[in-house]
């Protein structure tokens, strides 16, 4: 296998500065729990108080988020909703896949998935039906997780061209609560790449199972799988490979619809 990354944008020559802050601002706001003050995301993204709160002013007038005046603190405006709902409702992506989770989720009781990977060496969320019964297992839209980790991974590592050894560095960069060996890990992948489909029983998380299938996409799209998510003890054999088959043959027919072309 010759050595590559994950597919990434090309290069800016010069990033324009105040939009790499203002985004790391919004990033850092969408993961915190909690609104913050300007001191704090100052510190923790190494910026200058006086051009923190710049950009936080700016992205409020923006509605991009909303500052606390009784508290001096700040959270992520209702704006940043309006603009990932219009990218959702105009996806070929989220179009061609919604009917398919559906009809999965319906028919095992597991939460189902629609993943994209996101330039940055993670796969996200982009769209998701829920089991009917009350798993525990959180999972949104926009949820993200590492590339290479879980079902998902091993057809993220089946579908690109890395060296052993590149993939042995970025495996062990990855976080599971119960971690394979490495040339298990190794052996999954090939069976991934053929037979269309990944399994990850309690590696990731413990108790739970994942299946993964990939969706052809052309070499210059990202790399987007659909995945199921449910309770180890769920599922028994049988039930497992009739999911891998229902999973491998909606990516089959994914991969063929004409509204991705529109992504």
């Amino acid at each position: 296998m010759a050595e590559t990354t994950l597919p990434h944008p090309a290069p800016l020559a010069k990033p324009v500065t105040a939009v790499s802050r203002a985004a790391a601002i919004l990033r850092y706001l969408g993961r915190s729990g909690a609104p913050i003050g300007v001191n704090r995301i100052a510190r923790d993204l190494d910026l200058v108080p006086s051009t923190a709160l710049h950009i936080l002013r700016t992205l409020a007038h923006e509605d991009l988020v909303v500052f606390d005046a009784a508290s001096k603190r700040y959270h992520l405006g209702t704006g940043i909703l309006g603009i990932a709902r219009d990218m959702l409702q105009r996806s070929g992506y989220v179009q061609a896949v919604q009917g398919e989770l559906d009809d999965i989720a319906a028919a095992f009781d597991v939460a189902v998935m629609a993943v994209e990977l996101d330039g940055r060496d993670h796969m996200v969320v982009v769209h998701l039906a829920r089991a009917r019964s009350d798993l525990s297992i959180q999972v949104n839209i926009g949820s993200r997780f590492p590339a290479l980790i879980s079902a998902t991974g091993r057809c993220v590592a089946a579908q690109g061209d890395w060296s052993r050894a590149e993939l042995a560095r970025r495996f062990r960069r990855l976080h599971w609560q119960n971690p394979p060996e490495f040339e298990t890990w190794l052996a999954e992948v090939a069976a991934a790449g053929r037979d269309g489909y990944a399994v990850d029983d309690g590696n990731y998380i413990r108790g739970v199972i994942v299946l993964a299938a990939p969706i052809e996409v052309p070499a210059w799209r990202p790399s987007r799988s659909l995945a199921a998510v449910g309770l180890a003890g769920q599922l028994d054999a049988g039930q497992r490979r009739r999911l891998a088959d229902r999973l491998r043959a909606a990516a089959a027919r994914i991969s063929r619809d004409p509204a991705l072309d529109d992504t």
